[in-house]
């Protein structure tokens, strides 16, 4: 635990000068590949920086904020797009929006029926956060019973873990930025078991971060790419294959970060998968669904279930196989276990400590008083 905390900081060091080198050098060189190639340096080592880790948590967190999101932000920042553009105000706001999943709110006043924005620190201490806290310490717990239970419950158990971690840490990273930045950001999970569809799921409710990149990317170069060779509707379904395409390649160089294993392709069959579903449902099986029923459903339980039981079925086909073969799914939540432990030894250490010193600074105090009642 030592020697992750030591190459933990080492990491971040690294991070903080190489932003600052992005914040001040390529910002001063015109935008394309000019500066793409200023940059490139960077985006080189932050592919390799979670390859300085042995723990599960701090390889994927730092290969998703560095190696994922960050180069690929840094890379739009350098064709003046993405995230980075207009350039943020200030280096440390720089370096947060480049390294962290945080996007700053465009309309803080706006609404909507999809987007509830709420005070990130009342968020924490919601009864909702709270009760997914304790939902994650029993899923934590139940890996040690891991032998004992139906594989039935194993294709719910893996799918409610990687939600709840994310949501915890996701919410932790929104609520400490909006208060260091002192502004409002965009939520990154928005309740996706209440998803209708499956583009809503992937689209509005799952990891916001990931659209908001990719449709810069993928969306807008395509179109200007088949414009007058396909028609809208074509190019915007090659553009949704694509796009999850790009998303699946991206989520195997997660996994070769965690598991340090050679890419099988399943984690981007299923992503695939997905993304010819959603092109299959809007292209056709919509409109033969209104046909037959002579009505469009609307939001309701049913379709919840169904795009709900969909993703985990085809997750724990597709998705969640090369973490468990691996054997990563139990490091995981062993170390949360082990880091929870760890937490709460430094706490009631650092608890019985200052109760000893309060205890000395009274007997101490009390004897000062005495001696000058006496004088």
């Amino acid at each position: 635990m030592d020697e992750e905390l030591k190459n933990f900081i080492k990491v971040w060091v690294s991070v903080i000068i190489s932003a600052s080198y992005c914040y001040y050098v390529p910002t001063r060189i015109k935008s394309g590949i000019f500066r793409f190639l200023s940059v490139r340096p960077v985006c080189a080592l932050f592919l390799v920086l979670p390859l300085f880790f042995s723990s599960v948590h701090f390889s994927g967190s730092t290969a998703f904020f560095l190696s994922w999101l960050a180069n690929v932000k840094l890379i739009l920042f350098c064709f003046d797009k993405g995230p980075l553009f207009p350039l943020p105000s200030n280096l440390p706001r720089f370096i947060c929006f480049a390294c962290f999943p945080i996007k700053l709110q465009q309309n803080p006043k706006h609404r909507t029926f999809l987007f509830r924005w709420e005070n990130p620190i009342e968020v924490l201490f919601s009864n909702q956060f709270v009760t997914k806290v304790v939902i994650l310490g029993v899923v934590l717990h139940l890996y040690n019973l891991i032998q004992h239970l139906y594989p039935v419950v194993l294709l719910f158990l893996y799918p409610l873990h990687l939600y709840l971690v994310l949501e915890i840490l996701l919410k932790l990273v929104n609520a400490f930025f909006s208060v260091a930045l002192d502004c409002e950001l965009e939520p990154q999970l928005n309740e996706p078991y209440l998803s209708c569809s499956l583009r809503d799921f992937w689209g509005h409710l799952w990891t916001l971060m990931l659209p908001t990149i990719l449709r810069p990317v993928v969306y807008a170069r395509l179109q200007r790419t088949t414009q007058g060779k396909m028609n809208p509707d074509q190019s915007l379904y090659l553009g949704v294959i694509v796009a999850f395409l790009i998303s699946g390649v991206l989520h195997e160089l997660l996994f070769f970060y965690i598991t340090r294993e050679p890419p099988t392709g399943k984690v981007t069959l299923f992503f695939v998968l997905h993304g010819v579903c959603i092109v299959a449902y809007d292209a056709r099986l919509k409109k033969k669904i209104i046909r037959w029923t002579g009505f469009e459903f609307g939001p309701c339980l049913m379709l919840q279930v169904v795009v709900m039981g969909f993703v985990v079925v085809t997750a724990g086909w597709l998705f969640f196989p090369p973490l468990v073969r691996t054997g990563e799914t139990q490091r995981f939540a062993n170390e949360a276990l082990f880091f929870i432990g760890f937490v709460k030894r430094k706490f009631f250490t650092f608890g019985s400590i200052m109760n000893h010193s309060c205890n000395i600074m009274s007997k101490g105090f009390m004897y000062l008083c005495s001696s000058i009642i006496k004088s």
